[in-house]
């Protein structure tokens, strides 16, 4: 249905130009160079990684008739240095987690591909249009987490309109992905696996990867950005496996003439599982149907000059598990912390912080995030999707983009993860989770 109506949209320029009069060819670069080092190092004797990947993404954009655009874009990528990537942890038995991502996880022998990543058409006029093809997406529990060599993006049709009111109302359907770390563009279910599975209920590997039916993802959002107080309502519903609504409220104070501002923001979110959770065979099943989970997350931030800070609490609970698929991008929670999800448990309280400081005079900026994260008991599969456990990260790293070269840009990162004391933690339990120092360094440039 939705390559049906993306080809209909596409029809439509085709009537179009016998209708205008105004024609003017406007051609608008868009490229995106980007090279990224990373590496993982442990305490202890587990495998040690590193890459050395980059890709580049030529693009444009075409305008020829008023309010018409159309995009267009090929990304190229190569693996230029690393370690075997594909060589099992022998103490673990595990698969590397981290560096693997940057290139094919589909097709881990190959050391350089591509994929058109974008390729869509746009029709826009005053406070509405819509969009069909394949392009970028940043919604709640979908979205582009651009944190590898090229982001997430979707195949399907886009709307949106903006009432005189300020309301803005927005809608999507979703029916191919093109998950980051991949070459291709999956159905909304053949994408659900492509990451690392975790554990069914009963503790054994999960199989729903490959065995997962779902058809399309439909996502729509109804929002009001005012002066003080921005509001938003959203459901994002993935046929046969789950319904995810999703609301946000956040408040700005700034006294007059004051440097500070203060902002508090509140989400609170309701899951249910659909239909038959991917597959009637409950041993490829993603989710239950059955499962019915809660999540309520605070942020308090403050703003002076130079400083940004930030303290975070999210907690969930319910039945069931929440889940939401690690290859559609990152959790909407405010307490995320690049580098690790907290999806796939049924409870979870987490405290985060964060400080960045940008330097005087300069676009040089320096920034630390801590979080601590409590999960779900390890020998309760059926509570802790991924075996991790409780865990503190630190991250810690530098963002810099020269006054004489804006298009360019350097990023800085440095995690590190251990788990809380005292939880007698197996290799599998510490591989790829815990125990560990991450490093990332990325050049961006791009034209546009």
């Amino acid at each position: 249905m939705i390559r049906s109506v993306i080809g209909l949209v596409f029809l439509i320029p085709f009537v179009a130009f016998g209708q205008q009069t105004e024609r003017k060819l406007q051609i608008s670069p868009d490229v995106h160079f980007r090279m990224y080092w990373m590496s993982t190092s442990y305490w202890d004797t587990y495998k040690d990684d590193y890459a050395l990947g980059t890709s580049l993404n030529l693009g444009t954009k075409l305008n020829y008739i008023k309010h018409w655009e159309l995009r267009v874009g090929y990304r190229v990528f190569a693996n230029l240095l690393s370690s075997d990537l594909t060589a099992l942890d022998p103490v673990s038995g595990g698969r590397n987690r981290y560096e693997l991502g940057l290139f094919d996880l589909l097709n881990q022998g190959d050391r350089i591909f591509g994929k058109l990543e974008n390729f869509s058409l746009t029709y826009s006029k005053g406070n509405w249009g819509i969009a069909a093809g394949r392009m970028p997406i940043n919604e709640d529990w979908v979205n582009a987490h651009d944190g590898r060599l090229s982001p997430t993006g979707i195949e399907g049709v886009k709307a949106w309109f903006t009432a005189d009111n300020q309301l803005r109302f927005s809608a999507w359907g979703i029916g191919r992905m093109s998950v980051r770390g991949t070459s291709e563009w999956l159905s909304v279910g053949e994408s659900i696996g492509v990451y690392p599975v975790g554990r069914n209920l009963i503790g054994n590997a999960s199989l729903y990867a490959g065995n997962t039916l779902s058809d399309w993802i439909g996502i729509a959002e109804v929002a009001r950005d005012g002066e003080s107080m921005n509001l938003s309502l959203s459901t994002t519903m993935v046929q046969n496996i789950s319904n995810t609504l999703w609301a946000k409220a956040e408040k700005r104070w700034q006294k007059e003439q004051s440097e500070i501002v203060w902002f508090w923001g509140i989400q609170a979110g309701f899951q249910s599982g659909l239909g038959n959770g991917g597959n009637e065979d409950s041993l490829y099943r993603y989710k239950d149907a059955e499962d019915r989970n809660w999540a309520v997350s605070t942020r308090f931030r403050y703003n002076r000059s130079a400083w940004d800070l930030h303290l975070a609490y999210t907690k969930t609970g319910g039945n069931g598990i929440w889940l939401s698929p690690r290859e559609w991008g990152k959790d909407a929670w405010y307490t995320f912390v690049p580098r690790e999800r907290n999806e796939g448990n049924s409870a979870l309280d987490a405290f985060t912080a964060f400080a960045e400081y940008t330097f005087p005079n300069t676009t040089l900026r320096a920034f630390a995030h801590l979080g601590f994260h409590w999960l779900p008991p390890l020998d309760a599969p059926w509570k802790n999707k991924y075996n991790m456990p409780s865990y503190r990260q630190i991250n810690m790293g530098m963002k810099y983009s020269p006054k004489s070269k804006p298009k360019l840009d350097f990023q800085l990162l440095a995690m590190n993860k251990e788990a809380f004391r005292g939880q007698n933690l197996k290799p599998n339990q510490k591989y790829n989770k815990v125990g560990l120092i991450h490093v990332n360094g990325i050049v961006n440039w791009r034209w546009d």
